[in-house]
């Protein structure tokens, strides 16, 4: 497998919480490679790998969903959004768009020039309710080609950057998506773990895709894979991992101990680089509905270290992805059951 080039393609389709289609399907051609696929009442993409005599039965999560906007009202030619998952503000004035209408209508983000705006109002967040996107349509013509409800994403193009990083939209969480199919891709033949994968849609407005899917799925234990922040110069941290240096296993109150200490065991022993995060409360990923769903089931958390999280220009680093996925191999083919 290609890991770049799986990853590129997942980045690149559409996918905002709520109309992931176009993204769900990009990853259920791949997953079909490795497992019985099959789409269920909400979109999500399920997939099953079913050995003759399996003694475990997983279940692995990735959320397929994207941040992005909605249309809200159409007014002299311009567009009003509002929000379908945690978007950066800051990012918005003259950024890039394209609006998913009748036809992909391009537009941008208006920004009123500095020369134009006081100095306290440069230094302020724009609210979204002031927010406007420009198509350079009139009004009779932007009304042939988008309705109120239309999606809108970031224009973002993949691209590789210094040291085996990448930048793109949607790495949260298509990198996870990728992660899992490498792990298949790697797993050897003979082994006797049941495996379902979730590729859940909804994530990012209220994690709708894994409560379900969770819910109808019966294994007995889960690995939720999601991303979390990196270091910049101008971060806390103590708050970050760092590129590089290997995937980030996470534990909070909710999620399986026995799980958590298992990966770090497993990583330790197969020389694998990796990372501790340790939370005090809920884990903010689809891990914490997983882990009560139905009676509940003991789940773990690996994260990919990603800077610029919620942006269109989000960064792993591929070193991260393939040392996520080689421990996940390890945590489905050594026997030994979790306990919460």
């Amino acid at each position: 497998m290609d890991t770049e080039q799986v990853l590129f393609s997942l980045c690149g389709a559409v996918g905002p919480a709520g109309a992931e289609q176009k993204a769900a399907e990009c990853a259920a051609e791949e997953l079909k490679r490795y497992a019985q696929v099959r789409f269920d009442a909400l979109g999500n993409v399920i997939g099953e790998i079913i050995p003759k005599d399996y003694t475990r039965h997983v279940l692995l999560d990735a959320h397929i969903d994207e941040i992005g906007l909605i249309v809200t009202h159409l007014q002299d030619g311009f567009v009003r959004v509002d929000k379908t998952g945690g978007v950066d503000l800051r990012t918005l004035p003259d950024g890039e768009v394209t609006i998913w209408g009748e036809k992909p209508v391009d537009g941008i983000f208006c920004a009123v020039p500095p020369h134009l705006s006081k100095a306290e109002d440069r230094r302020k967040v724009p609210a979204l309710s002031d927010a406007w996107i420009d198509t350079g349509l009139c009004q009779e013509e932007l009304e042939r080609w988008v309705r109120p409800g239309d999606r809108v994403t970031a224009k973002s193009v993949p691209r590789r950057l210094a040291g085996g990083r990448v930048s793109s939209k949607a790495l949260d969480d298509r990198a996870c998506v990728t992660v899992i199919l490498r792990a298949l891709s790697l797993l050897p033949q003979d082994h006797h773990t049941r495996i379902t994968v979730l590729f859940s849609v909804q994530e990012e407005t209220g994690q709708a895709g894994a409560q379900t899917g969770a819910f109808q799925s019966e294994a007995t234990e889960a690995v939720a894979l999601d991303v979390s922040f990196a270091s910049t110069p101008d971060s806390p941290k103590h708050k970050c991992g760092e590129l590089g240096k290997g995937p980030m296993i996470g534990y909070a109150p909710v999620l399986s101990h026995s799980i958590y200490t298992r990966l770090c065991s497993l990583a330790k022993e197969a020389d694998i680089p990796y990372q501790t995060e340790i939370m005090g409360a809920d884990s903010g990923t689809n891990g914490d509905c997983i882990a009560v769903s139905k009676a509940g089931r003991p789940t773990g958390l690996l994260s990919i270290p990603q800077r610029y999280m919620h942006t269109p220009v989000e960064v792993v680093d591929l070193k991260d992805l393939e040392n996520t996925a080689r421990l996940l191999v390890l945590y489905l083919t050594k026997e030994e059951t979790a306990h919460a």
